[in-house]
């Protein structure tokens, strides 16, 4: 009998890598790996599968040599294990080239790409297939409500795979999803992000026109039709193209009713009604990430009737307006909110789905564009749904020059110029004491950031409970 072949991760804990964790696991692989401290929900994953997975990185962590090294996107050289693995010449992959060859070969690959909703939309329209009974394998960079795991082999013929512009390594400086060979393709809004891998719009686009170049002749790009640079980074596409949109393209939404539950539409194809969605979660970025998943889930020959069915039943991805908890009237709302068009579209998803109440702002600058001053002067009109805005200190600050850093004040004074009570509050504690203390019954409080936020969630419930009680 052979050993397991024994495959190590370097950065285990990040959302992409503990997914990859998942699915070796599942092929039969023995994997091993090692971060920083591990926090739920990729602690509790990873403890689900009973893997060793050290706190800390150590050369002695790959003594025995592992049969394959997996480095993440997020291990630098200078880490230790990374320097084992060159120095003794070990077997070593990104979590992209692992995914394409052990997974994505001999599969209908989906690659769900653009600067928003790529995880509600691969999420969406891996529930779709997998309602549907097509058992489709599937990677996601978040948790799913309806899927009980971010990461699925599968057994039938397509694999969803969300397509991240980010680079793939510090070996392998180009976009994650140049390795995803995709054979459908959904293409959403394209924007400036990533400020600290990308100089401006340009090298964007550029990312985007690689990707698009990867598509079949044979192959389907589905693209938001609504967005001028989706069309333009997509106009030499030699594949088919379809196009979504509330406006334009083949795959069309009319009659949004925003209802407290959720949205409901009208979807046609090619001008033909095909009938109403009800869909349980809010806002019209998720109506247009409901016709992308149609136009793929067609393309895998759904029909009609089973579509409707998955979107209907789809409950959404933690983190992306999840009511956390509401004690004495007040409701906290959990959003990974981290670039304006999403902080924009995420307040006024708010705003239609509690109808008359007083929506709070609380916003940790955290990633890597939002750390940067490449949005100073578009952040102010991002927060003009809401009522009341609190800003945290910028993440890591110190590791960014002050003439390249976000200025939370001036930002906060810009909002307030507005018209809307803004205020910079430089840490945690201080700004659950502020919120508990002027939260009134009715408002909702929505805490974006694409971290933890230092638990500000929990405490800001105990300290709204301690409130109520006293």
């Amino acid at each position: 009998m052979h050993a397991r072949e024994h495959i190590h991760l370097i950065g285990i804990g990040g959302t992409g890598m503990s997914a990859l964790a998942g699915l070796l696991h599942d092929r039969g692989c023995r994997v091993t790996g090692s971060d920083r401290a591990l926090y739920p929900p990729t602690s509790e994953i990873l403890a689900s599968m009973g893997l060793t997975v050290h706190e800390s990185f150590a050369a002695e962590h790959l003594v025995p040599a592992p049969d394959l090294v997996v480095i993440g996107n997020a291990v630098r050289r200078g880490n230790p294990e990374a320097e084992e693995v060159l120095d003794r010449g070990l077997e070593y992959q990104s979590m992209p080239q692992v995914l394409s060859r052990r997974f994505l070969r001999d599969r209908h690959s989906v690659v769900v790409a653009g600067t928003h909703g790529k995880t509600t939309t691969a999420s969406m329209l891996a529930w779709v297939l997998r309602r549907a009974g097509r058992d489709p394998g599937f990677l996601i960079g978040g948790l799913p409500v309806d899927l009980e795991r971010p990461y699925h082999v599968g057994g039938g013929p397509a694999f969803v795979v969300e397509g991240d512009e980010y680079d793939t390594a510090f070996f392998d400086k180009g976009p994650k999803f140049m390795h995803y060979r995709p054979d459908t393709a959904l293409l959403g809004t394209v924007e400036f992000d990533h400020a600290d891998i990308f100089r401006d719009l340009d090298e964007v686009k550029r990312a985007f026109r690689w990707f698009t170049n990867l598509v079949p002749r044979r192959g389907l790009l589905i693209r938001h039709e609504d967005c001028a640079t989706t069309r333009e980074v997509s106009s030499a596409a030699l594949s088919r193209v379809e196009g979504y949109g509330l406006d334009s393209g083949v795959w069309r939404a009319e009659r949004l009713e925003e209802r407290g539950s959720g949205t409901s539409f009208q979807w046609l194809r090619d001008g033909t009604d095909l009938g109403e969605v009800r869909l349980a979660i809010t806002g019209e970025h998720n109506v247009r990430n409901a016709l992308a998943v149609a136009a793929a889930a067609h393309e895998q020959g759904l029909a009609p009737a089973d579509i409707v069915a998955g979107l209907s039943t789809f409950r959404g991805v933690r983190r992306r307006l999840e009511i956390r908890g509401e004690v004495g009237g007040v409701t906290v709302l959990d959003d990974f909110a981290h670039h304006p068009t999403a902080i924009s579209e995420t307040l006024r998803a708010v705003r239609r789905r509690f109808p008359g109440r007083r929506v709070w702002a609380v916003f940790e600058p955290r990633s890597g564009s939002m750390r940067r001053n490449v949005f100073q002067d578009t952040l102010p009109e991002a927060f003009a749904a809401a009522d009341e805005v609190v800003l945290a200190r910028v993440f890591g600050a110190d590791e960014i020059g002050e003439a390249a850093r976000l200025d939370p004040e001036r930002l906060v004074r810009d909002i307030a110029r507005r018209g809307t009570p803004a205020r910079f509050l430089d840490d945690v504690e201080t700004i659950v004491a502020w919120v508990a203390e002027h939260a009134l019954p009715g408002d909702v409080v929505v805490v974006m950031s694409n971290g933890g936020f230092g638990g500000l969630h929990g405490m800001l419930l105990e300290a709204l409970s301690s409130r109520v009680g006293r």
